[in-house]
Protein backbone atom coordinates (compact mmCIF):
# COMPACT_ATOMS: atom_id res chain seq x y z
CA UNK A 1 0.00 0.00 0.00
CA UNK A 2 1.50 3.19 -0.86
CA UNK A 3 2.11 6.44 1.26
CA UNK A 4 -1.24 8.19 2.19
CA UNK A 5 -1.41 11.81 0.82
CA UNK A 6 -2.86 13.95 3.50
CA UNK A 7 -3.62 16.53 1.42
CA UNK A 8 -5.82 14.84 -0.83
CA UNK A 9 -7.84 13.59 2.13
CA UNK A 10 -8.33 16.87 3.88
CA UNK A 11 -8.93 18.73 0.45
CA UNK A 12 -11.45 15.56 -0.31
CA UNK A 13 -13.18 16.17 2.80
CA UNK A 14 -13.35 19.54 2.39
CA UNK A 15 -14.82 19.37 -1.10
CA UNK A 16 -17.47 16.91 0.65
CA UNK A 17 -18.28 19.42 3.32
CA UNK A 18 -18.62 22.22 0.85
CA UNK A 19 -20.97 19.85 -1.47
CA UNK A 20 -23.17 19.45 1.69
CA UNK A 21 -23.55 22.79 2.80
CA UNK A 22 -24.40 24.00 -0.75
CA UNK A 23 -27.96 25.73 -0.70
CA UNK A 24 -30.60 22.91 -1.90
CA UNK A 25 -33.37 24.29 -4.40
CA UNK A 26 -36.96 22.86 -3.79
CA UNK A 27 -39.27 23.33 -7.43
CA UNK A 28 -42.99 23.70 -6.63
CA UNK A 29 -45.16 21.43 -8.09
CA UNK A 30 -45.78 22.81 -11.58
CA UNK A 31 -43.45 25.74 -10.47
CA UNK A 32 -41.59 25.48 -14.09
CA UNK A 33 -44.89 26.44 -15.61
CA UNK A 34 -44.46 24.42 -18.40
CA UNK A 35 -47.46 22.03 -18.07
CA UNK A 36 -51.00 24.46 -18.12
CA UNK A 37 -54.96 23.41 -18.28
CA UNK A 38 -56.94 24.58 -21.50
CA UNK A 39 -60.36 25.62 -20.28
CA UNK A 40 -62.88 26.71 -22.87
CA UNK A 41 -66.29 28.53 -22.22
CA UNK A 42 -68.67 29.76 -23.97
CA UNK A 43 -70.26 33.23 -22.31
CA UNK A 44 -73.52 34.25 -22.23
CA UNK A 45 -75.51 34.67 -25.17
CA UNK A 46 -76.04 37.88 -24.16
CA UNK A 47 -72.57 39.11 -23.36
CA UNK A 48 -72.19 37.92 -27.64
CA UNK A 49 -71.93 33.83 -27.04
CA UNK A 50 -68.21 33.58 -27.87
CA UNK A 51 -65.87 30.74 -26.34
CA UNK A 52 -63.19 32.22 -24.63
CA UNK A 53 -60.15 30.35 -23.34
CA UNK A 54 -58.44 30.36 -20.01
CA UNK A 55 -55.52 28.85 -18.33
CA UNK A 56 -54.80 26.72 -15.20
CA UNK A 57 -51.74 25.89 -13.43
CA UNK A 58 -51.25 22.17 -13.88
CA UNK A 59 -51.65 18.68 -15.83
CA UNK A 60 -51.64 19.46 -19.53
CA UNK A 61 -55.13 18.55 -20.59
CA UNK A 62 -58.18 20.74 -22.36
CA UNK A 63 -61.66 21.11 -20.12
CA UNK A 64 -64.26 22.50 -22.40
CA UNK A 65 -67.62 23.91 -20.99
CA UNK A 66 -68.66 25.92 -18.45
CA UNK A 67 -67.40 23.70 -15.54
CA UNK A 68 -65.91 24.94 -11.88
CA UNK A 69 -62.54 24.06 -11.40
CA UNK A 70 -60.83 22.76 -8.92
CA UNK A 71 -57.07 21.97 -8.53
CA UNK A 72 -56.05 19.11 -10.64
CA UNK A 73 -53.30 16.56 -10.23
CA UNK A 74 -51.91 18.01 -6.89
CA UNK A 75 -51.20 21.56 -8.61
CA UNK A 76 -50.90 24.17 -5.17
CA UNK A 77 -51.88 26.67 -7.43
CA UNK A 78 -54.42 28.66 -8.32
CA UNK A 79 -55.17 31.84 -10.41
CA UNK A 80 -56.86 34.94 -10.93
CA UNK A 81 -58.42 33.51 -13.67
CA UNK A 82 -62.15 32.89 -13.39
CA UNK A 83 -65.30 32.02 -14.41
CA UNK A 84 -68.31 33.84 -13.06
CA UNK A 85 -71.94 32.66 -13.23
CA UNK A 86 -74.26 35.60 -11.97
CA UNK A 87 -77.51 35.53 -12.07
CA UNK A 88 -77.52 32.99 -14.77
CA UNK A 89 -75.09 34.61 -17.06
CA UNK A 90 -71.57 33.48 -17.64
CA UNK A 91 -68.40 35.39 -17.96
CA UNK A 92 -65.00 34.86 -17.96
CA UNK A 93 -61.81 36.43 -17.29
CA UNK A 94 -58.01 35.82 -18.36
CA UNK A 95 -55.02 37.86 -16.88
CA UNK A 96 -52.62 34.62 -16.92
CA UNK A 97 -51.21 32.67 -19.74
CA UNK A 98 -48.63 30.50 -20.59
CA UNK A 99 -45.85 31.90 -22.92
CA UNK A 100 -43.05 30.18 -24.46
CA UNK A 101 -39.34 31.45 -23.09
CA UNK A 102 -36.17 30.70 -25.86
CA UNK A 103 -34.69 28.19 -24.34
CA UNK A 104 -36.85 27.57 -21.13
CA UNK A 105 -39.72 25.93 -22.08
CA UNK A 106 -42.84 28.05 -21.12
CA UNK A 107 -43.27 30.67 -18.52
CA UNK A 108 -46.07 32.87 -16.79
CA UNK A 109 -47.31 36.00 -18.19
CA UNK A 110 -49.37 38.32 -15.38
CA UNK A 111 -51.33 40.83 -16.51
CA UNK A 112 -53.36 43.78 -15.40
CA UNK A 113 -55.98 43.80 -17.80
CA UNK A 114 -59.72 45.38 -18.45
CA UNK A 115 -62.86 42.91 -18.71
CA UNK A 116 -65.31 44.04 -20.66
CA UNK A 117 -68.86 43.13 -19.78
CA UNK A 118 -71.45 44.43 -22.43
CA UNK A 119 -75.14 42.95 -22.56
CA UNK A 120 -77.54 43.84 -25.43
CA UNK A 121 -76.19 47.63 -25.34
CA UNK A 122 -77.84 47.59 -21.75
CA UNK A 123 -74.95 47.08 -19.57
CA UNK A 124 -71.32 48.55 -20.80
CA UNK A 125 -68.97 48.32 -17.99
CA UNK A 126 -65.17 47.64 -17.11
CA UNK A 127 -63.64 45.50 -14.46
CA UNK A 128 -59.89 45.87 -13.80
CA UNK A 129 -57.99 42.34 -13.08
CA UNK A 130 -54.56 42.11 -12.05
CA UNK A 131 -53.59 38.76 -13.31
CA UNK A 132 -52.22 36.71 -10.21
CA UNK A 133 -51.01 33.41 -9.72
CA UNK A 134 -50.94 32.11 -5.40
CA UNK A 135 -51.04 28.96 -3.93
CA UNK A 136 -54.28 27.89 -2.90
CA UNK A 137 -57.91 27.60 -4.59
CA UNK A 138 -60.38 29.31 -6.36
CA UNK A 139 -64.07 28.93 -5.28
CA UNK A 140 -65.89 28.79 -8.66
CA UNK A 141 -67.96 29.27 -10.24
CA UNK A 142 -68.05 33.36 -8.74
CA UNK A 143 -71.06 34.75 -8.45
CA UNK A 144 -70.47 38.23 -7.17
CA UNK A 145 -68.17 41.07 -7.05
CA UNK A 146 -68.62 41.39 -3.50
CA UNK A 147 -65.67 40.29 -1.09
CA UNK A 148 -63.60 39.35 -3.60
CA UNK A 149 -61.39 37.08 -1.13
CA UNK A 150 -63.95 35.91 0.58
CA UNK A 151 -63.83 33.09 -2.99
CA UNK A 152 -59.83 32.12 -2.47
CA UNK A 153 -58.31 29.92 0.20
CA UNK A 154 -55.21 31.45 0.58
CA UNK A 155 -51.79 29.32 1.45
CA UNK A 156 -50.98 25.16 1.30
CA UNK A 157 -50.24 23.01 4.62
CA UNK A 158 -46.51 22.69 4.86
CA UNK A 159 -44.28 23.05 7.75
CA UNK A 160 -40.84 23.46 6.47
CA UNK A 161 -38.48 26.40 7.00
CA UNK A 162 -36.86 27.64 3.90
CA UNK A 163 -33.96 30.67 3.99
CA UNK A 164 -35.88 32.04 0.31
CA UNK A 165 -38.07 31.58 -2.49
CA UNK A 166 -36.06 31.24 -5.73
CA UNK A 167 -37.38 32.26 -9.13
CA UNK A 168 -36.67 33.78 -12.46
CA UNK A 169 -38.89 37.14 -13.49
CA UNK A 170 -39.38 40.30 -16.05
CA UNK A 171 -41.16 43.13 -15.52
CA UNK A 172 -43.06 46.17 -18.01
CA UNK A 173 -44.26 48.85 -16.47
CA UNK A 174 -46.31 51.37 -18.71
CA UNK A 175 -44.64 54.64 -19.06
CA UNK A 176 -46.65 57.60 -17.66
CA UNK A 177 -49.20 54.85 -16.04
CA UNK A 178 -51.83 55.73 -13.34
CA UNK A 179 -53.75 53.46 -11.28
CA UNK A 180 -56.93 53.38 -11.62
CA UNK A 181 -59.75 51.48 -9.87
CA UNK A 182 -63.06 50.19 -11.43
CA UNK A 183 -65.09 47.39 -9.27
CA UNK A 184 -67.70 47.73 -12.97
CA UNK A 185 -69.94 49.37 -10.22
CA UNK A 186 -69.95 53.51 -10.24
CA UNK A 187 -67.43 55.58 -12.34
CA UNK A 188 -63.76 54.52 -12.41
CA UNK A 189 -61.13 56.57 -10.20
CA UNK A 190 -57.85 57.59 -11.19
CA UNK A 191 -55.51 57.37 -8.27
CA UNK A 192 -52.70 59.13 -6.65
CA UNK A 193 -49.19 56.88 -7.79
CA UNK A 194 -47.87 54.08 -9.52
CA UNK A 195 -48.83 50.39 -8.98
CA UNK A 196 -46.37 47.50 -8.82
CA UNK A 197 -45.94 44.06 -9.34
CA UNK A 198 -44.97 41.88 -6.22
CA UNK A 199 -44.21 38.51 -4.60
CA UNK A 200 -44.40 37.42 -1.79
CA UNK A 201 -43.91 34.41 0.81
CA UNK A 202 -45.57 34.02 3.80
CA UNK A 203 -45.37 31.32 6.85
CA UNK A 204 -48.01 31.78 8.95
CA UNK A 205 -49.04 28.85 12.18
CA UNK A 206 -52.36 28.56 11.90
CA UNK A 207 -54.89 27.21 14.66
CA UNK A 208 -58.68 26.55 15.01
CA UNK A 209 -60.84 27.76 18.11
CA UNK A 210 -63.94 26.04 19.00
CA UNK A 211 -66.18 28.02 16.89
CA UNK A 212 -64.59 27.27 13.82
CA UNK A 213 -62.20 30.45 13.62
CA UNK A 214 -59.15 30.66 12.13
CA UNK A 215 -56.41 32.30 13.91
CA UNK A 216 -52.94 33.12 12.80
CA UNK A 217 -49.60 33.96 13.80
CA UNK A 218 -46.47 35.19 11.22
CA UNK A 219 -43.74 33.41 11.47
CA UNK A 220 -42.19 34.11 8.20
CA UNK A 221 -41.93 37.10 5.64
CA UNK A 222 -40.77 37.84 2.46
CA UNK A 223 -42.28 40.26 0.08
CA UNK A 224 -40.95 42.18 -2.54
CA UNK A 225 -42.86 44.77 -5.04
CA UNK A 226 -41.38 46.06 -8.58
CA UNK A 227 -41.78 49.54 -10.21
CA UNK A 228 -39.29 49.48 -12.83
CA UNK A 229 -39.02 47.48 -16.14
CA UNK A 230 -36.51 45.30 -16.32
CA UNK A 231 -33.98 45.00 -20.01
CA UNK A 232 -34.12 41.13 -19.41
CA UNK A 233 -34.97 38.36 -17.33
CA UNK A 234 -33.42 38.63 -13.68
CA UNK A 235 -32.63 34.48 -13.32
CA UNK A 236 -32.49 32.62 -9.65
CA UNK A 237 -33.38 35.51 -7.80
CA UNK A 238 -33.67 35.19 -4.66
CA UNK A 239 -36.32 36.31 -2.04
CA UNK A 240 -34.90 35.69 1.24
CA UNK A 241 -37.26 34.92 3.95
CA UNK A 242 -37.18 36.74 7.84
CA UNK A 243 -38.21 35.29 11.05
CA UNK A 244 -40.14 36.32 13.40
CA UNK A 245 -41.03 39.83 13.92
CA UNK A 246 -39.29 42.08 11.48
CA UNK A 247 -40.97 45.35 12.17
CA UNK A 248 -37.37 47.07 13.41
CA UNK A 249 -35.70 46.01 10.82
CA UNK A 250 -34.15 48.78 8.59
CA UNK A 251 -35.99 46.57 5.31
CA UNK A 252 -39.35 46.73 6.48
CA UNK A 253 -42.27 48.52 5.00
CA UNK A 254 -45.63 48.45 6.13
CA UNK A 255 -47.04 46.44 3.36
CA UNK A 256 -45.15 43.63 4.18
CA UNK A 257 -46.96 43.65 8.11
CA UNK A 258 -49.40 41.33 9.47
CA UNK A 259 -52.69 40.64 7.06
CA UNK A 260 -55.39 41.86 9.28
CA UNK A 261 -56.77 45.36 8.08
CA UNK A 262 -57.91 45.98 4.73
CA UNK A 263 -56.60 43.04 3.04
CA UNK A 264 -57.40 39.60 4.77
CA UNK A 265 -57.25 36.68 3.47
CA UNK A 266 -59.89 33.22 3.72
CA UNK A 267 -59.76 29.26 4.35
CA UNK A 268 -61.76 26.52 4.50
CA UNK A 269 -62.36 25.42 8.12
CA UNK A 270 -62.51 22.18 9.46
CA UNK A 271 -66.20 22.44 9.28
CA UNK A 272 -65.98 23.38 5.28
CA UNK A 273 -66.60 26.99 5.55
CA UNK A 274 -64.67 29.76 4.14
CA UNK A 275 -63.94 32.01 7.29
CA UNK A 276 -61.03 34.72 7.74
CA UNK A 277 -57.65 34.24 8.65
CA UNK A 278 -56.96 37.24 10.66
CA UNK A 279 -52.79 37.39 11.60
CA UNK A 280 -52.55 38.68 15.08
CA UNK A 281 -49.22 38.81 16.24
CA UNK A 282 -45.46 38.31 14.87
CA UNK A 283 -44.61 34.66 15.93
CA UNK A 284 -41.41 33.52 17.91
CA UNK A 285 -38.50 33.06 14.81
CA UNK A 286 -37.62 29.69 16.11
CA UNK A 287 -41.50 28.46 15.68
CA UNK A 288 -42.68 26.15 13.09
CA UNK A 289 -45.24 27.32 10.63
CA UNK A 290 -48.58 25.13 9.71
CA UNK A 291 -49.32 26.99 6.10
CA UNK A 292 -46.80 28.88 3.74
CA UNK A 293 -48.68 31.63 0.92
CA UNK A 294 -47.04 32.22 -2.11
CA UNK A 295 -48.23 34.91 -4.27
CA UNK A 296 -47.02 36.39 -7.64
CA UNK A 297 -48.97 39.21 -9.62
CA UNK A 298 -49.22 42.39 -11.72
CA UNK A 299 -50.07 44.46 -8.96
CA UNK A 300 -50.34 44.98 -5.52
CA UNK A 301 -53.31 46.99 -4.69
CA UNK A 302 -56.81 46.23 -3.22
CA UNK A 303 -59.22 44.48 -5.54
CA UNK A 304 -60.22 46.34 -8.85
CA UNK A 305 -57.09 48.58 -8.16
CA UNK A 306 -54.49 48.71 -10.91
CA UNK A 307 -51.97 50.06 -14.06
CA UNK A 308 -53.64 48.95 -16.74
CA UNK A 309 -50.63 47.37 -19.31
CA UNK A 310 -48.51 46.34 -16.12
CA UNK A 311 -47.11 42.79 -17.32
CA UNK A 312 -45.26 40.75 -15.13
CA UNK A 313 -43.18 37.31 -15.75
CA UNK A 314 -42.70 34.73 -13.84
CA UNK A 315 -40.98 31.21 -14.12
CA UNK A 316 -39.17 28.24 -11.70
CA UNK A 317 -40.59 29.32 -8.56
CA UNK A 318 -38.76 27.20 -5.46
CA UNK A 319 -38.33 27.20 -2.16
CA UNK A 320 -34.60 27.30 -1.36
CA UNK A 321 -32.56 25.90 1.96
Amino acid sequence: MGKIDIRAILLSALIILGLGSASAQELIKYGDFNSWITRNIKESAVLGGNTKTIYEIGPTQTINGAKPYSNLGGSPWATSNVYAKVVGVVKCSNAVVPEDRAGHGKCAKLSTIFEHVKALGIVNMDVLVSGSIFLGEIIEPITSSKSPYSKMEMGIPFTKRPKYLQFDYKVTVPAGGTRIYSSGFGKKKTLQGQDYAEVYVLLQRRWEDADGNIHAARVGTGRERYGKTTANWVNGHKLTIHYGDITNQSFYKPWMGLLNGEVVYYARNSKGKMVKVIEEKWDDANATPTHVLVMASSGCGVAYTGTVGMTFWIDNIAFGY
